[in-house]
């Protein structure tokens, strides 16, 4: 605003006007201080409505940002009791198959003693087969050495007739033994075909 100025005029100028004169220029200037301390006064006023106005802005996105900190923060409470529940349900899952793979070795010891001992009897009934074929063998040899022996003996010929029968009995009861024995082993491998379904059966479990 324009400064207001006061002036007296007239013909004649009384000292009394020069001092009311100087009053009015001392007030102009008073005016002009006032009007100026305004004029800062508003702007300062201004700066501060501004200012207030981006602190209020700041408090806002402030506040924005500390409800989305606290939901992030729930989201991540969510999780981490998600995540303990899986932890345990994991924990059970691996104390259940430590238990199971412990039961199962327990039982694959005790599946190998058992195929070991097959496997010893199978060796044994294999040895006592070998045995067997020999004797056969040998017996086969003595009967056919006795076959060439009747020509020449003529004279004794039912007593080989009677020893040939007898041979000829010895050589059937091999031969059922035989036949015993391998029904034996085929029994045997059976039972180790069957132990060695059951230990797959329980390394696939």
């Amino acid at each position: 605003p324009d400064g207001i100025t006061l002036r007296i005029s007239g013909p004649h100028k009384p000292l009394h006007h020069d001092k009311a004169e100087a009053e009015v220029a001392s007030l102009n200037r008073r005016i002009q201080l006032v009007e100026e301390e305004l004029d800062r006064a508003q702007e300062r006023l201004a700066t501060a409505l501004q200012k207030l106005e981006e602190a209020e802005k700041a408090a806002d996105e402030s506040e924005r940002g500390m409800k989305v900190i606290e939901n992030r923060a729930l989201k991540d409470e969510e999780k981490m009791e998600l995540q303990e529940i899986q932890l345990k349900e994991a924990k059970h899952i691996a104390e259940e198959a430590d238990r199971k793979y412990e039961e199962v070795a327990r039982k694959l010891v005790i599946i190998e003693g058992d195929l070991e001992r097959t496997e010893e009897r199978a060796e044994v009934t294999e040895s006592t087969l070998r045995k067997m074929e020999e004797e056969l063998r040998s017996r086969d040899q003595s009967f056919k050495g006795m076959l060439a022996l009747e020509e020449k003996y003529s004279q004794k010929e039912d007593k080989y007739e009677e020893e040939i029968k007898l041979l000829t009995d010895k050589l059937k009861e091999a031969e059922t033994r035989a036949e015993f024995a391998e029904r034996t082993v085929a029994k045997l491998e059976k039972t180790i075909d069957d132990l060695e379904d059951n230990l797959s059966r329980n390394k696939e479990e």
